[in-house]
């Protein structure tokens, strides 16, 4: 299973090597407009670094995914993929990295530049508030206005994913299952049988 980080909460930690000091910030991103926002922002913050080495991997399909590292004026291959491989080893996707470094006067050395840039963002994945992702179907449930509220806290209370409600003629929800027979089940009982699901496609969520 796929992971990425819980919705809104970044994660930055500090290490320390040989008097040089490693920013690791995560961030959870959908797009690389995202990606490259977040790289400016942290920027901004430590205008005075020398170094602002990135990764981020995007998109869950072999065929869409996106996976880049930049090792921003290291020595080629001692930082932006070091750090691309901690996020692939913890199987997280749509989520960038970026580590920020302050030099401390002692040279690392091209292994102690991996080592260095790689464990500042293992320490933050390990500290990070991470949550799973799967591909469950869509299905709308449209009611009466007047029963939205109650039928979708009875649904949550049982376990259901609820996506969003929409409000025209009626209130309609979106909620995504892996399982659709007991989800036509869960809803016939909440609705007393009034309630009837629409296909609406299929899309990763957090789980």
């Amino acid at each position: 299973m796929p992971f990425t980080l819980a919705p809104g909460v970044d994660r930055t930690v500090e290490t320390e090597v040989k008097h040089s000091k490693f920013i690791a910030s995560l961030r959870r991103i959908d797009d690389v407009d995202a990606a490259q926002r977040f790289l400016g922002e942290q920027k901004s913050l430590y205008p005075d670094a020398r170094h602002h080495c990135s990764a981020y991997v995007l998109g869950y399909d072999a065929n869409s995914r996106i996976e880049r590292a930049n090792d921003d004026g290291e020595p080629g291959g001692t930082a932006g993929v070091p750090m691309l491989q901690v996020l692939k080893a913890h199987d997280l996707v749509d989520v960038i990295v970026v580590v920020t470094r302050y030099f401390g006067g002692i040279k690392l050395g091209a292994g102690g530049l991996v080592r260095a840039y790689s464990g500042a963002v293992s320490v933050a994945v390990d500290s990070a508030r991470l949550v799973g992702r799967e591909r469950q179907m869509l299905f709308t449930l449209a009611i009466r206005h007047g029963e939205a509220g109650r039928v979708e806290a009875e649904l949550r209370a049982r376990g259901v994913v609820v996506l969003g409600t929409d409000y025209g003629s009626k209130a309609v929800l979106t909620l995504a299952s892996d399982d659709p027979t007991q989800l036509e089940s869960t809803v016939a009982s909440v609705t007393s049988g009034s309630g009837q699901l629409e296909p609406a496609g299929d899309m990763w969520v957090d789980v």
